[in-house]
């Protein structure tokens, strides 16, 4: 079991004792490598058993906008991580290929084989490495300055192939989502920001985990890699009419759990192994699984999902939209063999999300413009919703 129990109702309190220092507390000592400044909300965010605009909206009947700046900017760098992805989906694709083709060589290059292997058991003798790799095998968790040295250290010091680092996050973490660690791992290895790399320095790791490493032997200097330029920007993504006077059933993935349609079927997806090639954790399903359920039949797959619709006599399937990664991945054919049995699909996109994305088309300093309008959806909307929001 992991310190994350998955229902709404521990989500909510959480949220609720961390909203009063989400302000200076948070600013002071986010930083930190410990779990007492930050939320520890990630895992629910993630899966949306939360949602953003719950979030903010508790954050903000205790602080002022400016107050808060801090935290509401980190939830906001989640959406900004998403829409980028979502108007250049190719490099999730481009990614997946690349971890298969290191994973190749990683059963035929014995010696890439037992460093990789070394660094995922926490067998490197860098202390603090070791601690962090063995922390996320047990808890499912990384603080996100841990995560960020952990990056640079398996890129730079290690020179480990970055999409094996990113790929050993995401068959750990509870809150692995492929915009925000695909794109965090590049922006390290400096090509998601061209020619800008992190590294870790052992004063920083010093300071913000209270003396307890002081690594010695750590890259001075980027370890280059190779990548082709950025594709273009593509278009936003649009929400489907959806018919109220159709017959209509309703999907929960796990990129949205918190959309509840009561008055309608429902049932649930989750593309389990659609993380990595590779076996995710087990405490990864043990997280997911009970927040899905109660929601009606868990389906396996497009098949499964299409044979439910045409029984339950559905004209019309309607589901929040899942951004970029693995459960889109698993139900990328769902329309077509909605469509073969006439059965229309009607995607929705949150308010949040509607906002966000246009304005993730460069960095996030020209995305902060768009916060005020984030937060003007909060301010329109003081209780928490459920549903197609």
């Amino acid at each position: 079991m992991t310190n994350f129990p998955a229902d709404r109702a521990t989500a909510l309190a959480r949220l609720a004792d961390f909203a009063p220092h989400a302000g200076r507390d948070y600013a002071a000592g986010r930083n930190y490598d410990d779990q007492t400044h930050v939320s520890v909300l990630s895992p629910y965010l993630r899966h949306r058993i939360i949602t953003e605009q719950e979030v903010l909206t508790a954050v903000l009947r205790h602080h002022t906008p400016s107050a808060a700046e801090k935290f509401i900017a980190e939830v906001c760098w989640r959406t900004y991580w998403k829409g980028w992805l979502e108007r250049r989906p190719t490099l999730w694709a481009g990614y997946q290929a690349e971890l298969r083709k290191t994973l190749d060589h990683v059963q035929t290059q014995s010696g890439l084989r037992s460093e990789w292997e070394a660094a995922c058991l926490g067998q490197t003798g860098i202390a603090c490495f070791d601690h962090w790799a063995q922390e996320l095998v047990t808890t499912g968790y990384l603080h996100n300055h841990a995560r960020m040295w952990f990056a640079s250290i398996w890129i730079h010091t290690l020179q480990l192939p970055w999409t094996l680092g990113a790929d050993f996050f995401m068959r750990h973490l509870l809150d692995g989502d492929a915009a925000s660690n695909t794109l965090s791992w590049r922006w390290v290895g400096g090509i998601q920001t061209m020619g800008k790399s992190y590294l870790a320095r052992a004063d920083n790791i010093a300071k913000y985990t209270n003396g307890r490493f002081t690594p010695t032997g750590l890259a001075h200097h980027p370890y280059p890699l190779d990548t082709a330029p950025h594709p273009p920007v593509g278009p936003v993504p649009q929400s489907d009419w959806i018919d109220p006077a159709k017959s209509s059933v309703h999907l929960i993935t796990d990129d949205d759990i918190a959309a509840t349609q009561p008055d309608m079927p429902t049932a649930t997806y989750y593309n389990a192994a659609g993380r990595s090639p590779l076996a995710t954790a087990p405490m990864i399903g043990e997280f997911v699984d009970p927040a899905l359920t109660g929601h009606g039949p868990a389906l396996a797959d497009v098949g499964a999902i299409t044979a439910w619709a045409v029984d339950q006599g559905a004209q019309q399937l309607v589901m929040n939209y899942t951004p970029v990664g693995p459960t889109a991945d698993g139900l990328s054919g769902l329309r077509a063999a909605l469509d073969a049995q006439g059965i229309t699909l009607a995607v929705h996109i949150r308010d949040h999300d509607r906002t966000g994305w246009p304005a993730s088309k460069a960095g996030f300093f020209k995305f902060k413009a768009v916060i005020p309008d984030i937060l003007r959806l909060v301010a329109d909307c003081r209780e928490p919703q459920l549903g197609l929001v």
